[in-house]
């Protein structure tokens, strides 16, 4: 009987991804030849932004949100409150509140949430809202009902226009991106978000069913495999 070992069977996992891509280079081990150096990888929770007005009609008159933990994304935070979301056949509470506040309120979930919501809820792009799903959402002092809010986020990279020089690609650009976990998982229609240097933290962006479903862990790397 013929035994192998966990490097054995990432080396065979990356062949049959590497088939299946066609041009894609070779990958070795959950690395991909040429992709350069890894991308953290960092999960993010269901949760919320909100505009001023959105947040005075949930908190008060003249609140605004307070930071708790400061997060990878160059003036993003945790903030302190914590929100109630409603629909007909369900509802989550203690959803947090991202700040700051937005020009647009936002509800970003994953697909296992919409389900257990009732709701049917498009992939999107942060912000890319219109014909997106409706929610109540509770707070403190009041609700509100927000119109084409609620997104299953895309998978995408936020990079620095330095880190998308070094990875060969562009704003925008559509990559298929191998995650190196103890289930190596190939994510397509990965998106690339550039900024200028002040305004991102190269680091890849997806839900708790996309981590789960690849046994993703604290500190796991992610490498792009193909560029379209």
């Amino acid at each position: 009987m013929n035994y192998y070992s966990e490097k054995d069977i990432r080396d065979i996992v990356a062949k049959v991804v590497n088939s299946s891509l066609g041009d894609a280079p070779a990958a070795q081990s959950g690395r991909s030849a040429g992709s350069g150096e890894g991308i953290l990888v960092e999960v993010s929770a269901r949760h919320v932004h909100l505009t001023v007005e959105d947040v005075e009609a949930l908190f008060g008159k003249g609140y605004r949100l307070t930071p708790k933990k400061m997060l990878s994304q160059p003036g993003e935070f945790l903030s302190n409150e914590r929100v109630k979301l409603v629909t007909d056949k369900g509802f989550m509470q203690n959803v947090a509140v991202l700040g700051p506040e937005r020009k647009r309120t936002q509800v970003e979930l994953s697909a296992t949430d919409a389900k257990s919501l009732g709701v049917n809820v498009p992939v999107r792009l942060s912000g890319d809202l219109d014909g997106s799903g409706d929610m109540l959402i509770i707070g403190n002092e009041g609700c509100i009902k927000a119109k084409e809010c609620a997104i299953i986020a895309q998978a995408h990279i936020h990079m620095t226009t330095e880190d998308a020089q070094k990875h060969q690609v562009k704003d925008g650009q559509r990559m298929s991106v191998q995650l190196a976990s103890d289930r190596p998982v190939v994510l397509e229609n990965v998106i690339a978000r550039v900024k200028d240097k002040s305004k991102a933290f190269l680091a890849m962006h997806i839900d708790f069913d996309e981590a789960n479903a690849a046994c993703v862990n604290e500190g796991t790397k992610a490498f792009i495999v193909k560029r379209w």
